[in-house]
């Protein structure tokens, strides 16, 4: 008698400490210019209104819209991550990224500038495209000091906002010199260079070994190969699914960490709006500090936002990194109620403000990498971007309540305290609700993997 055969399944395919320290340094270079993209269109918004004839209401109407814009792109880019894979998602994210800058700098109206600024939205989703990317890297590289402190390497890769922001505002200031006031459209065709050279460089990654399983289980099973699929997915304890990624993530053991999450995410936004995208204006309208002054505060918030991302990426790995969101976000809302309702002492507001912005921004560093361990490789890129998201909702109604309440005579700075630093607080008390999944085991992957083969 025969012996039945018994394809041979190779695991996971190994990742080098080279492989795993070359993509979290592309991952870097990424976000970067990502951020430096997202960073420019704000800085030069003032340029670009004067440049259309557009009155201050008009311009904000139209900064909304394309947060609308951006949000309804970053949503579509998790399934899309999910279904063509982590390395393609990063290059199409870049890519679009160098389009909406080029895109930008032809744009000849509030309609079409809309337009190609929601493209920016796939640049901002590159934040969760390298979350979920490097999350399955780090979870099966051979390099045990990367394993173990995941989150600390992660973090290095999120400093690439501070650092784009800082790009961004010394390119403005370089180009507005030599060219003058009038030279935006300038300024956004020359970003196009850096961003087309990175996706370029992002051609040369690797996939990640993960998103390599499940294809081939899926090509496997449409082959009509079911043994072999079974197989390989044990080998690899990859879960198998049939429902779309988008259903998946509101479902089960994932519906919880989504909702959760989101509405953290919505929240904690009220302090980005409030404290960090509108935060020459906190200082100068509710602290009264001069605009010179401001700037000076503008440059270290971001140098103190480097160190901040280092210190909670550390603490993630050392506490947990739900812990460490929630301590952040509520130490954060706590310093900024304390410079709002404190004295206007440049050197008091100066100390509370930086040590807000520390615990602000630090914890993204965090809750990015989090969230990617909450969901199983099918729906990760689809999760992780949905949650992301929700920062754009975050900005929009914030930015309509804190318009509302300063429209009422209340004064910004009680304003910014009942919007921006109590939502800080509530933010850092949402999170406590969310709960981290478990990977799943060779033994479950296993009995979903014959279960689906006795379906079909």
């Amino acid at each position: 008698m025969s012996t039945p055969h018994t394809p041979k399944v190779p695991g996971l395919r190994r990742v080098t400490g080279k492989e795993t320290r070359r993509a979290s340094g592309i991952a870097f270079i990424a976000w970067t210019i990502a951020v430096y993209d997202f960073i420019l269109f704000g800085t030069l918004l003032p340029r670009i209104s004067e440049s259309f004839g557009w009155s201050t209401s008009r311009a904000l109407l139209v900064s909304t819209l394309v947060s609308v814009g951006t949000a309804i792109v970053v949503l579509a880019v998790g399934p899309m991550v999910d279904k063509l894979g982590r390395r393609k998602g990063m290059i199409i994210s870049v890519g679009g990224t160098a389009a909406s800058s080029a895109a930008t700098a032809a744009t000849v109206g509030a309609a079409s500038l809309i337009g190609v600024r929601s493209i920016s939205g796939l640049g901002l989703a590159e934040q969760s495209v390298n979350a979920t990317y490097l999350n399955e890297l780090y979870e099966v590289t051979e390099d045990e000091a990367i394993k173990k402190r995941r989150g600390f390497v992660y973090s290095m890769v999120q400093t690439g906002w501070p650092m784009g922001a800082l790009l961004a505002a010394g390119f403005v200031a370089v180009i507005t010199a030599i060219f003058g006031a009038d030279a935006w459209r300038i300024a956004f065709l020359l970003a196009t260079i850096p961003a087309v050279l990175v996706a370029l460089l992002c051609r040369t990654l690797k996939e990640s070994p993960q998103f390599e399983a499940q294809h081939r289980i899926r090509a496997l099973r449409r082959e009509g190969k079911n043994d072999e699929a079974v197989a390989l997915a044990a080998a690899t304890a990859t879960v198998e699914q049939t429902a779309a990624p988008m259903k998946r993530i509101f479902t089960g053991k994932h519906l919880r960490n989504t909702v959760v999450l989101s509405l953290a995410w919505l929240l904690n936004w009220f302090g980005i709006q409030t404290f960090s995208v509108l935060g020459t204006t906190v200082l100068e309208t509710g602290k009264g500090i001069d605009a010179s002054s401001t700037l000076i505060l503008v440059v270290l918030s971001n140098i103190v936002g480097v160190a901040g991302y280092l210190a909670h990426g550390w603490a993630g790995d050392r506490f947990g990194r739900r812990n460490t969101i929630a301590v952040g976000w509520l130490a954060a809302g706590v310093f900024f109620a304390a410079m709002l309702l404190g004295p206007s002492n440049p050197g008091y507001v100066l100390v509370t403000y930086m040590m807000g912005l520390f615990f602000l921004l630090g914890p993204y560093a965090a809750i990015m990498f989090f969230q990617a361990e909450c969901f199983d490789t099918d729906c990760r890129a689809t999760g992780s971007a949905f949650i992301g998201a929700m920062s754009q909702p975050g900005a929009i109604i914030s930015g309509f309540i804190l318009t509302a309440l300063t429209a009422a005579s209340i004064g910004y700075s009680t304003a910014a305290l009942w919007v921006g630093a109590l939502g800080t607080v509530i933010s850092g008390v949402v999170v406590l609700g969310a709960r981290k999944v478990a990977p799943p085991s060779a033994s479950e992957a296993m009995q979903r993997a014959q279960t689906i083969t006795e379906v079909q």
